[in-house]
């Protein structure tokens, strides 16, 4: 028998049960982590592409980190209160169909129900038991016909989550302009490779903390993060460089 994830002891089942599950927010910290990545290395690639000061990177780079952190977690926070709005506003729909269109609401329950292979006297029980608890109908309402997660994120959280990745992980590829021993095109290339690295240990991670394959996880993170990246240098290194060109020419 293979090794499981958790014990299926009857009372252990029991309190996995009474306990919940918990709300991950490791969606939040992966997006918040690779965007402020990406970000700031598009801030190093511009730079670097127009051959200004290592402080001038790290001086934008902080900046933009800062701005677009907080600007990330805001969206995240309304996108995450949106959904808790929703969820809200159907219970409340729910609530009021039970109490004023009762039997309507029963057959919801019924064919929901028969939809999943129950009949006869099995199938009326089931409506019984649920419609005689209107908290319960409401709750299985919810799930079975809209389709929603009853125990969704904190949009709080989540935008501190998102924030704080953001931030930490963003700041990782401004560290070698930090040194103005480094020249710019040196601290680019080690700004480059610690970018690499954490866009691997960030797929790492996830693989650890979803039980996948660590390496492959890394591998599919560092592809797409480093997609993006390619993306952002190609931008910043490439079209800043002749915007700021036209832009001198056209002061001159």
């Amino acid at each position: 028998m293979p090794e499981l994830e958790h014990s299926h002891h009857p009372e252990d089942i029991r309190h996995r049960l009474e306990t919940g599950r918990r709300t991950s927010y490791l969606r939040d910290g992966i997006l918040g982590g690779i965007d402020g990545c990406v970000t700031t290395f598009a801030v190093v690639a511009s730079v670097a592409g127009a051959g200004l000061p290592g402080l001038i990177a790290l001086g934008l780079g902080l900046s933009s980190l800062i701005a677009d952190g907080f600007s990330m977690g805001v969206s995240n926070y309304q996108g995450v209160k949106s959904e808790r709005d929703a969820l809200d506003q159907a219970r409340a729909t729910e609530n009021s169909h039970i109490r004023h269109v009762p039997d309507g609401e029963r057959e919801e329950i019924r064919q929901i129900f028969a939809r999943k292979g129950f009949e006869g006297e099995v199938l009326e029980e089931i409506v019984d038991t649920i419609s005689a608890d209107e908290s319960l109908w409401v709750d299985t309402m919810l799930r079975e016909e809209h389709g929603l997660e009853l125990d969704g994120a904190d949009p709080v959280r989540a935008a501190l989550w998102t924030f704080s990745a953001f931030v930490l992980v963003g700041a990782i590829p401004l560290l070698p302009f930090m040194s103005p021993a480094i020249g710019v095109d040196l601290a680019f290339v080690a700004s480059s490779l610690l970018t690499a690295i954490t866009f691997f240990g960030i797929g790492f991670v996830k693989g650890v903390m979803l039980g996948e394959g660590h390496l492959r996880s890394g591998l599919e993170t560092l592809l797409m993060g480093g997609g993006a990246a390619i993306i952002a240098y190609l931008v910043g290194g490439v079209f800043e460089p002749m915007m700021t060109e036209m832009g001198l020419a056209i002061s001159k």
